[in-house]
């Protein structure tokens, strides 16, 4: 059987779909059925106690109000209050009870109320016995009475009839605009005798007045049905309504501010009269609009019912018919398809990654690998041999990107390396002429600058060929110290002066990688110090770890957010393609530093520092470290000078006397002496003339007076003779420790003029 006569044959299929959303619709009705059901037997059983308790918290509110108002209430009468409402709670917690459980959302609402049930006889005492304030007792009743509503609101939530759903919230409002109502009973209450409220009390009393208005005209009366808004009405004009709207009318404007809150009006004396009249009213109202609710959920229920029977009734013999010819003809259809799809699987997901990744890396293919055009004549067939057409120009299209980024890496990589040749003997030559001209400190400080830039350019060189496949050329053959390592990745970048270098630990680098780690730790510090503060100091740390050696560079730069780091890191540790370093030609240091670290093995980390900067940790692995070879020791001698003293306005301190030679670089002063505590010498045996000391009589012998010996203060350094004017060697400094040197003078003449400016009055 050919596939195209399969494939009308699938036309049925969607026969399938429609059984399938016959199922799933049927399903849902019924499940909206079932919830229909249950939320109108939980209505009928928790409702009407519910609505009862209601009533009978307000009821006993307004009397808990009066009675601490100073109004005079029998105790009979508050104990009847009480006890209507413990009858309503019992029966309300039987109903409950017999419910069964709900929606967690209506569990966690139940539980809040029956707490709240339970904290009742506590709230009775402290009323009885007026422990703090009224306030906070008609507060906790009104809490009560709100979880209670939205308990009753949480039945109806989840049902997914728009009809049943404003129907239900009509509810929900007659009941929140019912307890505004009881709440201006209960502030009125409050008043007592004395007709007085507290400022804030009177404000709970109007926005009362105005929310029980506006719910009651907004959300109310538009929704109810005409039988019931005639009722409605005949209850808003009733005299006893209308003597309530006078009372609230006159209450917000005939009352007066006091000292101690506000005076209301005489009419109130007219308000309970008035609410025993209306009250009744109301509720039933609210009584009847529940059952009406209820009356309809039932009613829906049944209908969806019905409706299900009806769908399953018209599908079922369809269906069935159908589902035999389908179940056929896609067996022989999913058989073939099966095939095809885990060839395509195979090659997608497992042979042409490998061959890509293959060519990338410069590594031969092999053809047979890929699928072959076999020249089927069916449907499927045709398509695999589509697939496999796709696939070889998908290769051909990635082998012939492979060949161009090789050639353009090998183009820009012999570019870098004739580039890097004119940089080096432009450095030679700054070096010749640091040592021709170096007598002269104003020439000296700009070929200094000038030996920076040129390094920096043989840095960003040296990036290019790193990132075109290359590696750089190391002339290294000892291994150098951490020291002198971190010296040397310093001297690489513009703001020298900012690093602080701390070399923890004793240990030293092999030659064969010394410039890779050098030029990875100046792509690192020269971050560090373009994206930090001007003046702020970049310390770099090495120390020894049990994975190598750890190197942390630390700024403080600003702020980077968690998403800034992973975006970095990432750069860090996967190799882009020329696409991606052409859009960030601006900032290509973390890629350069990710090839290098791959190159080494080591691991670049970039986090956020203790100080809110960042904080780049490297380890270089242990096996790129050998011991440092200790050098034998030898006599002490003035070290070689680095920089020339700078002129001052005032007479120049001593300088040591060198020989003016052209193309000799000039000589500094020895580095500071260190001060010591050296051994009094013997004194000098006494001259011809002169007795002795200890006989200055020739007689007995007495004690020997104190006498100053001459340079006894002074350190070691300065007590050797001085130096004979002889020809001096050339000086061997490099750039980089003359720079440290004019670095270290220039911070300590500043040191010594800000103590002077701070010794002067």
């Amino acid at each position: 059987m050919r596939l195209r006569t399969l494939l009308v044959l699938l036309a049925l299929v969607p026969t399938a779909a429609m059984a399938t959303q016959v199922a799933v619709t049927a399903d849902r009705l019924l499940a909206q059925s079932g919830h229909l059901r249950a939320d109108v037997a939980a209505g009928e059983r928790t409702g009407p106690p519910l609505h009862r308790l209601v009533a009978a918290l307000q009821t006993e509110r307004t009397t808990t109000a009066a009675r601490w108002a100073g109004t005079a209430l029998s105790e009979e009468a508050v104990r009847a209050r009480r006890a209507a409402t413990d009858d309503a709670a019992d029966a309300f917690r039987r109903a409950t009870a017999a419910a069964g459980a709900g929606t967690e959302k209506s569990e966690r609402r139940l539980l809040e109320v029956m707490k709240g049930l339970d904290d009742l006889d506590a709230y009775r005492e402290r009323a009885d016995a007026r422990i703090g304030s009224a306030d906070s007792v008609i507060v906790f009743y009104g809490d009560l009475i709100s979880q209670m509503i939205r308990y009753f609101q949480d039945g109806f939530s989840h049902t997914e009839d728009a009809g049943l759903t404003q129907e239900s919230r009509v509810v929900v409002t007659l009941f929140s605009a019912a307890e505004m109502v009881a709440q201006e009973d209960t502030y009125l209450a409050l008043a007592g005798p004395s007709r007085e409220l507290s400022t804030r009390r009177f404000a709970d009393f109007v926005n009362a007045v105005g929310a029980h208005r506006h719910l009651y005209d907004r959300w109310i009366v538009p929704y109810l049905p005409t039988d019931e808004v005639d009722r409605f009405t005949a209850i808003t004009g009733s005299e006893a309504w209308q003597t309530k709207t006078r009372i609230e009318n006159q209450v917000l404007s005939d009352h007066k501010d006091t000292d101690s809150g506000v005076r209301l009006p005489r009419s109130i004396t007219d308000w309970p009269a008035a609410h025993q009249k209306w009250a009744a009213q109301l509720d039933a109202l609210n009584t009847d609009r529940t059952r009406a609710l209820l009356a309809h959920g039932d009613a829906r229920a049944s209908e969806l019912e019905a409706q299900v029977a009806r769908l399953i009734a018209v599908s079922g013999g369809a269906l069935l018919i159908v589902t035999l010819v389908v179940v056929f003809t896609t067996r022989s259809v999913l058989r073939r398809l099966r095939v095809l799809h885990e060839r395509t699987v195979a090659v997608a997901e497992e042979t042409l990654p490998g061959v890509v990744a293959r060519l990338q890396q410069g590594r031969p293919v092999d053809d047979t690998a890929l699928p072959a055009v076999r020249g089927e004549r069916d449907e499927v067939g045709r398509v695999g041999d589509a697939f496999a057409r796709v696939v070889a120009v998908s290769v051909d299209g990635h082998r012939q990107l492979a060949a161009e980024r090789q050639g353009f890496g090998m183009f820009a990589a012999g570019i870098a390396s004739r580039t890097g040749n004119l940089v080096s003997r432009q450095l030679a030559l700054t070096e010749e002429l640091q040592d021709t001209f170096g007598g002269d400190a104003a020439l000296l400080a700009q070929l200094m600058r000038s030996d920076q830039l040129t390094v920096g350019m043989r840095r960003q060189i040296e990036n290019l060929l790193i990132l075109a496949g290359g590696e750089i050329p190391d002339p290294h053959t000892e291994p150098m110290r951490v020291a002198d390592l971190l010296r040397e990745a310093a001297a690489e970048i513009e703001d020298f002066r900012r690093i602080d270098r701390q070399a923890l630990d004793e240990i030293s680098v092999e030659p064969r990688v010394i410039s890779q780690i050098s030029h990875l730790l100046a792509e690192l510090l020269d971050n560090a110090t373009r994206f930090s503060p001007p003046r702020s100091k970049v310390v770099i740390r090495a120390e020894l770890v049990a994975d190598g050696l750890s190197v942390e560079i630390e700024d403080r730069g600003p702020r980077v957010t968690p998403a800034r780091y992973a975006e970095m890191n990432g750069r860090l540790h996967s190799a882009p393609p020329y696409s991606v370093l052409a859009e960030n030609a601006h900032r290509l240091g973390l890629f350069v530093v990710g090839h290098l670290a791959d190159q080494l093995g080591a691991t670049v980390t970039l986090r956020r520092s203790v100080y809110g900067g960042t904080s780049a940790v490297v380890i270089v692995p242990r096996d790129l470290l050998v011991p440092t070879e200790r050098e034998p020791e030898a006599a002490p001698a003035p070290a070689p000078a680095l920089v020339p003293p700078l002129a001052e306005p005032a007479p120049p301190a001593p300088r040591p006397a060198t020989e003016d030679r052209p193309g000799t670089a000039p000589r500094a002063a020895d580095p500071l002496p260190v001060r010591r505590n050296p051994a009094r010498p013997a004194p000098e045996p006494p001259s011809a003339g002169r007795p002795s000391p200890d006989r200055p009589d020739g007689g007995a012998p007495r004690p020997a007076l104190p006498e100053r010996v001459p340079q006894t203060h002074m350190a070691e350094q300065l007590r050797e003779p001085r130096a004979a004017d002889t020809a001096v060697a050339p000086d061997e400094a490099t750039p980089q420790e003359v720079a440290d040197a004019w670095d270290d003078y220039e911070q300590g003449t500043r040191t010594v003029e800000n103590e002077l400016r701070q010794d002067q009055p």
